[in-house]
C-alpha cells in the first residue's frame, strides 16, 4: 500500500528539476531528482561532506502500517561508493520519538538481516514467501535507520576502502550527517546505536568516533552537526579475543543445553589457550601491527575454535540447541529481496549480498577482530551514554560467558561494584525471561533460550530492553 508523503519528504517531480530546500536545510545544499535504472530518486547534495543522498519514499514494502513513512536508497560517500540505507518512521509519536541505527555484524553482513529476521517492521513467519507485520518491531518506539556497511554488503555497492572498524566509522558518521542535514527535525533527537555480533567492534568503535567528532564540531575543527548519542546496545558481540576465546572453552564444557567437550578436552584446550592464544593476542595489543593481529586471530582460531567445532558433536554455532542444519531463523527474506519488483520499489540497484566475502576479507587482513574494543567501550560508558551488553544464552559464537567476562572487565567508576554484583531476574509482564545486573549507566543482560539473533527468539524481551536503554533508563522488570 502506498502512503501519502508528509511535508518533510519531497514529492516526485520532473527529473533534474531543482526544488526549494526542505525547511531547515543548510546553505549550499541542493535538492533535485534523477532517474537510474528506471528508478526515480530524490537527490540531496550535502555540501559539508560532499556526500549525496538518492532515495525513494513510502514504497509500501515491509512497513504497511497506515501513516508510517519510509525512506530507502543510497548515500554516495565518494567516487562510486554507494551505501544503502532504509529508514522507518516510528509507529508512535514519530515527531518526538528518538532515532536509532541498527548494524548487523560479520564483518560483511547486511543490516537487512536484522530488519527482516529480528527487529524490523515486518518478518517472515515460518518461512512464508511474503512478509507480515511484526508486532514487536523496534519502530513501535523509535524511528529506525538500517545501514548496509561497509560498501559491498547487502545492497551497498562500488569501491570499498574500508579495512577495519576504525576506517568504517567515518562513513557511518558521514551518512548520519547527510541524513540530519536533509531531515533536520532529527538533529536534536536522542540517538542510539544498536548492533550485534561483530557489532562488539562496530558499536564501541562507531560510538567512540561520534563522540570524538562531537568534540571537534563543538571546537570548530569540523563542520557538522553534533549527534546526541544517548544509548549503545550490543547483543552477542565480539569485543575481546583474550576474554572471549576462553569463554568458548568454558561455555562448550558447561552450559544449560548441550555439552560439546569433555573435561579432559577442556583442560587440554585451556593449556593451549594459555600457551599460544593469550601471548599472540597480547602481542597484537602491544604492537598493533596487521601481521601480529592476523596471527593472533589465526592462532586462537586453530587452537580453540577449530578444536571445539570439530569435536564430533553436531551443533549450530548460532544456537547450540540445534544441529548444524538448523533452519531458524528462516532465510526466505533473501529470496524476497532478490525479486526485481521489490528491488525497484525500494530503490536498490545492485544484487543483494547477505554476507559478502570481500569486505570481510579486508577486515581479516588487518586482524581487526584481535584488536580489543574494551577501551572504546569503557570510554563510551564513562561519557554517560546508556550502554547495554546483552546475549542470548543458547548462542555459541558470541556466548554469554564471554559477554559477562567483557561486562565485568569494563573500566568505569562503578567497575568494582558491577563486578561484585550478582545477577537478578529480568521479567517481562511478570515472566522471567533472563537475568541482569546494572550499575549507573552500564547494564548486562542474559536472555534465556535465545540464539545469536536475540530479537528473533525473544522479541518481547528484546523490545523491552531496547526501549528502556534508549529511554536512558536502567534495565528493570515489568
Amino acid at each position: 500500500m502506498w502512503l501519502s508523503s508528509p511535508t518533510w519528504l519531497l514529492p516526485l517531480t520532473m527529473a533534474g528539476a531543482v526544488q526549494a530546500l526542505p525547511k531547515g536545510a543548510k546553505i549550499g545544499t541542493t535538492v533535485s531528482q534523477t532517474t537510474k535504472d528506471g528508478i526515480t530518486y530524490n537527490v540531496f547534495n550535502h555540501a559539508a561532506t560532499g556526500a549525496k543522498l538518492e532515495y525513494v519514499n513510502n514504497t509500501g514494502i515491509c512497513e504497511t502500517t497506515k501513516g508510517v513513512n519510509t525512506v530507502s536508497g543510497y548515500l554516495s560517500v565518494g567516487e562510486d561508493m554507494n551505501m544503502f540505507f532504509w529508514y522507518f518512521e516510528s509507529r508512535n509519536n514519530p515527531k518526538t520519538a528518538p532515532l536509532a541505527a541498527w548494524f548487523n555484524g560479520g564483518p560483511g553482513c547486511s543490516s537487512l538481516i536484522g530488519l527482516f529476521q529480528e527487529n524490523g517492521p515486518c518478518h517472515f513467519v515460518d518461512g512464508e514467501e511474503e512478509p507480515s507485520l511484526n508486532e514487536h518491531s523496534w519502530n513501535n518506539f523509535a524511528n529506525m535507520l538500517y545501514i548496509d556497511q561497509p560498501i559491498g554488503v547487502g545492497f551497498s555497492y562500488g569501491n570499498n576502502d574500508v579495512t577495519s572498524t576504525e576506517t568504517a566509522a567515518p562513513y557511518v558518521w558521514k551518512l548520519l550527517q547527510a541524513f540530519y542535514d536533509h531531515f533536520p527535525q532529527y538533529e536534536s533527537r536522542d540517538f542510539g546505536i544498536f548492533t550485534e555480533s561483530y557489532g562488539g567492534h562496530y558499536g564501541p568503535g562507531f560510538a567512540s568516533y561520534i563522540l570524538e567528532q562531537n568534540e571537534a564540531v563543538e571546537a570548530g575543527a569540523v563542520q557538522g552537526e553534533k549527534i546526541n548519542l544517548v544509548a549503545l546496545g550490543i547483543n552477542n558481540g565480539m569485543y575481546d579475543l583474550e576474554l572471549q576465546e576462553k569463554a568458548y572453552i568454558t561455555y562448550s564444557y558447561n552450559n544449560s543445553y548441550k555439552q560439546i567437550i569433555d573435561e579432559s578436552t577442556r583442560d587440554s584446550i585451556l593449556e593451549d589457550y594459555e600457551s599460544d592464544c593469550v601471548p599472540a593476542v597480547r602481542k597484537c595489543q602491544q604492537t598493533k601491527t596487521d601481521a601480529d593481529c592476523r596471527d593472533a586471530s589465526s592462532v586462537c582460531g586453530s587452537a580453540i575454535e577449530d578444536r571445539i567445532m570439530y569435536s564430533g558433536v553436531d551443533f549450530d554455532v548460532y544456537d547450540i540447541r540445534q544441529g548444524s542444519d538448523d533452519p531458524y531463523p528462516p532465510s526466505t527474506y533473501s529470496d524476497y529481496l532478490a525479486r526485481s519488483d521489490v528491488q525497484k520499489a525500494i530503490g536498490a540497484r545492485s544484487k543483494y549480498s547477505e554476507c559478502a566475502s570481500l569486505p570481510g576479507a579486508k577486515f581479516r587482513r588487518t586482524g581487526d577482530i584481535a584488536r580489543s574494543t574494551l577501551p572504546d567501550l569503557s570510554e563510551v560508558i564513562k561519557s554517560g551514554v546508556n550502554v547495554l551488553v546483552w546475549a542470548g544464552t543458547s548462542d555459541w559464537i558470541c556466548n554469554v560467558d564471554g559477554s559477562l567476562a567483557v561486562a565485568d572487565a569494563v573500566e568505569f567508576s562503578g567497575h568494582d561494584e558491577f563486578q561484585a554484583k550478582s545477577v537478578e531476574a529480568y521479567k517481562v509482564n511478570g515472566k522471567e525471561t533472563g537475568n541482569f545486573k546494572s550499575v549507573d549507566n552500564f547494564h548486562y543482560l542474559a536472555v534465556y533460550d535465545a540464539g545469536h539473533e536475540v530479537p528473533y527468539y525473544q522479541p518481547e524481551t528484546a523490545l523491552q530492553a531496547f526501549t528502556q536503554i534508549l529511554q536512558k533508563k536502567p534495565l528493570s522488570s515489568t
